[in-house]
């Protein structure tokens, strides 16, 4: 067959499709293992920083951080309709983000402001443990700002109500803008807030404009200069995430055992 021809140049594109094809499929299942371990890695090192054991550009190994994660957090799976822990998952390997876009382990969420639309079955709570006792919990947020869904982690102390620390690992919101989720100064103004009023009800609420401190102020944090939805945002995965329909029930159940404690 002539090389000018139509039969040799689809048959030429057609091999070098099925040799490009065999290579980046051969590449994504060499590398599976590896991506999967670096995503434990990246969620265990976003868990350890909102805990205050880590500091942001803390330069450290897998395996050291690993022991730190190992040594001082308690995974537990529980049931969110519930908030009591479910022991039948095994809570290292369970994948809350998996389960949550998986029609047989999710349920559809409620009409809510954060926009999240399904729900996983079970959850996943991180325990930072202190002389083998729970001294804060971490818990799984995310809720849609204004480009895209925000996932992060906040901290909360063992009176299940105090704050300790936020963190947004993954958000696409507009850099200087919204993207300021991520910024040091405006997440040091959280710890200290409380998420609950004195009914029991979720208050917590980012404001425009300035709070004042967390003893006179404790249900305001700071807007976003310039990014009122992503603001809001913020504000309506709080109230939904530590509502009925979504860590409420959690973290009733552990106020009470910490009390019996």
């Amino acid at each position: 067959m002539a090389r000018d021809s139509t039969g040799y140049t689809i048959g030429f594109a057609v091999a070098v499709c099925v040799i490009c094809g065999i290579g980046v499929a051969g590449a994504a299942v060499a590398l599976g293992p590896r991506q999967a371990e670096n995503k434990v890695l990246d969620q265990q090192k976003q868990v350890l920083l909102v805990a205050g054991l880590m500091k942001p550009g803390q330069q450290a190994t897998p395996e050291e951080v690993t022991a730190l994660f190992t040594k001082n957090i308690r995974r537990e799976v529980i049931t969110l309709k519930t908030g009591a822990e479910d022991k039948a998952i095994k809570a290292e390997t369970f994948d809350q983000r998996r389960a949550q876009k998986d029609p047989a382990t999710s349920t559809t969420a409620p009409e809510n402001a954060a926009k999240v639309f399904r729900l996983p079955n079970n959850a996943l709570v991180y325990h930072v443990l202190k002389d083998g006792k729970t001294d804060t919990l971490i818990l799984p947020i995310e809720g849609y700002g204004l480009w895209s869904v925000l996932y992060g982690y906040l901290a909360v102390d063992k009176d299940a109500n105090t704050i300790k620390g936020i963190t947004f690992y993954a958000h696409a919101e507009t850099p200087g803008l919204g993207g300021e989720v991520d910024n040091p100064k405006w997440k040091a103004l959280w710890p200290g807030r409380k998420i609950y009023d004195d009914k029991g009800q979720p208050a917590l609420t980012v404001i425009k404009g300035r709070a004042g401190d967390p003893k006179t102020d404790p249900h305001h944090v700071d807007g976003l200069s310039g990014a009122t939805i992503t603001s809001n945002g913020v504000s309506n995965l709080m109230k939904f995430w530590f509502g009925k329909d979504g860590f409420g029930p959690y973290m009733a159940k552990f106020k009470a055992s910490q009390g019996r404690s």
